[in-house]
């Protein structure tokens, strides 16, 4: 059985990232992009998404966090579109939804070829602390963009806006989780009627 493993390198006058990724881990997590946060994100979607996922990053975090959550993001697609291959003998489509307290999150991935996200998350205010919650949809976009996926991203409710985004995290891990599992009824198959992703 093919290992679906990736590391993947990225590095600009902005940020330096390296992430590897296990699409049939055991949700172990080494995170440190110098952004507290993200690392929590990461680490409820790696282990929801039994994912094993290592995130190392350096970025210009004198200005923001912009570019660093941004080029995780894309980082991370790339490792997903590597570790998936051709995709053959995967559900291809997941979906999961999430509850925390207040807030109801759901998830939708189609690992389609097509890069797409539809984004419908209002947070009840800016920050997370320090975390600008806007680059919770920066995160997504530079994911579906290089993991090649359309991805659907709807808050339900919520109120506080820390559940709001771990209920975002969490569904995105079981979507994900669901969707790159092995199919044992199409086993080598890739689900398209096209015959490729």
């Amino acid at each position: 059985m093919d290992p679906r493993t990736a590391t993947v390198r990225r590095e600009t006058r902005e940020t330096r990232v390296e992430v590897t990724l296990g699409l049939d881990g055991s949700g172990r997590a080494e995170l440190a992009t110098g952004v507290p946060f993200l690392d929590h994100m990461l680490d409820q979607t790696a282990r929801h998404g039994r994912l094993d996922l290592t995130v190392r990053a350096e970025g210009d975090l004198h200005i923001d966090a912009h570019h660093t959550v941004e080029d995780v993001g894309i980082t991370l697609g790339e490792a997903f579109a590597r570790a998936l291959g051709d995709k053959a003998g995967i559900h291809r489509y997941g979906h999961a939804y999430v509850p925390l307290d207040e807030a109801l999150s759901r998830v939708v991935v189609d690992f389609s070829g097509r890069p797409g996200l539809v984004y419908a998350v209002d947070f009840p205010r800016a920050r997370v602390g320090d975390f600008d919650v806007d680059l919770v949809e920066e995160f997504f976009r530079g994911f579906v963009n290089h993991a090649r996926a359309t991805l659907h991203v709807d808050c339900l409710r919520g109120r506080n806006a820390h559940h709001v985004a771990e209920t975002v995290f969490k569904a995105f891990g079981r979507a994900v989780r669901a969707a790159v599992e092995r199919d044992p009824r199409a086993a080598g198959e890739v689900p398209s009627t096209k015959g490729s992703l």
